[in-house]
């Protein structure tokens, strides 16, 4: 029987601004001149590829919360960095 390793998956419950929540999967997190950023993946059904990536901050409560890139220019950067990380991953290849 071939061993099957299940790795913890970090999982995150986001709620927009109009109360809806959402689970995503964490893909990565950097940290860049003391900022943190996380790349997430959605958990729905939908085939796209696609993911997410936000920043931590502390809100004006003291508590860590994770909001939208507004500035562009960062935005870029950090998507930049993501995009050369994932490309480094070697993924196995699939068995038949």
């Amino acid at each position: 029987m071939a061993e099957e390793i299940y790795e913890e998956q970090d999982i995150y419950t986001l709620t927009d601004e109009e109360g809806n929540e959402s689970q995503f999967e964490l893909l990565a997190s950097t940290e860049v001149d003391g900022v943190v950023y996380l790349a997430l993946e959605p958990m729905d059904d939908n085939p796209d590829d696609s993911y997410v990536i936000l920043k931590l901050v502390t809100d004006e409560n003291g508590e860590e919360v994770l909001v939208t890139i507004d500035d562009d220019d960062e935005f870029d950067r950090i998507a930049d960095l993501f995009e050369d990380e994932f490309m480094t991953i070697e993924y196995p290849a699939d068995e038949e």
